[in-house]
């Protein structure tokens, strides 16, 4: 998975501080490699911004904020009462959920470097503790040996309902690699009274010039390529059905918020399927 690390890691930094600027994550979690990679797209966006084009920083804000929503909405329902973000990177969600519900506990997982420099984050927060943990987890894996997502989550309590989310990760990953995480998901979230799996989602349908700027943007962003899985909401559906959930759905992450007329944030999508 070393080839995740190295092109996650500048995002981590650039969507910490998108979060942070936006009001929506603590100053711990904003570092200066986010601003000055901030920064240095400002010109960038700045003339999308202009022209009506899609932005980073629109898009970001759209499918972190739907995840928000589609979390809350299955906490406050009774549903859900632990949550597991897969590769949480500089994510504030954790910090804020914890803060919010008083009754849920939040595990953070990641590769080993960034799990360690969450760690230090939340402990300089005053956010670790038992309802606040952050474990070293390899999302590939396909075992239950240590650092597997199995092991890791070994000490959650089966009889609550359990949500693993993912932001920013599946576009990285091969469809194989993609669809093997599902089915890992699944098959722990069966063993709950609830589960839950929330995410944003890249779909290649509806190919615009705008559309494929973006994604040439986005790629030059992450170094690499940004893989698009699925045409259609009902293709990506239909593979969640596949790996083992029983309900899915696919949505526009502004039909999630209801609001943001932004060309990026109409470029998000956020998928939620159950195993119930």
């Amino acid at each position: 998975m070393n080839f995740t690390r190295d092109r996650i890691g500048p995002t981590a930094h650039y969507t910490g501080y998108v979060w942070a600027r936006n009001g929506l994550s603590h100053e711990k979690l904003s570092t200066t490699e986010g601003r000055i990679l901030f920064d240095s797209l400002q010109p960038a966006m700045l003339a999308s911004r202009l022209l009506g084009a899609a932005t980073l920083e629109s898009y970001l804000l759209a499918r972190h904020r739907a995840i928000d929503v589609r979390l809350e909405e299955a906490i406050e329902a009774g549903e859900v009462s632990q949550v597991v973000e897969v590769a949480a990177g500089l994510s504030p969600r954790g910090w804020r959920f914890v803060n919010r519900y008083e009754h849920v506990v939040y595990v953070e997982a990641d590769l080993p470097d960034m799990a360690v420099r969450k760690c230090a984050a939340l402990e300089r927060m005053g956010s670790l503790g038992v309802r606040h943990r952050v474990r070293a987890v390899d999302a590939l894996r396909d075992d239950d040996g240590p650092g597997s997502l199995t092991a890791e989550t070994a000490d959650l309590d089966p009889r609550r309902g359990l949500a693993i989310s993912t932001e920013g990760l599946l576009g990285y990953l091969s469809t194989d690699a993609v669809e093997g995480i599902w089915r890992r998901f699944a098959t722990l979230l069966v063993g709950f009274p609830h589960g839950r799996y929330i995410s944003d989602l890249h779909l290649g349908g509806a190919v615009t010039p705008q559309v494929r700027a973006f994604r040439v943007l986005l790629s030059a962003f992450v170094r690499g390529r940004v893989y698009l899985h699925f045409e259609e909401a009902s293709e990506a559906e239909a593979g969640l059905l596949a790996a083992g959930f029983a309900a899915a759905e696919v949505d526009r992450a502004v039909d999630v918020i209801g609001a943001g007329r932004d060309a990026g944030a109409r470029l998000a999508h956020i998928l939620e399927a159950s195993t119930r």
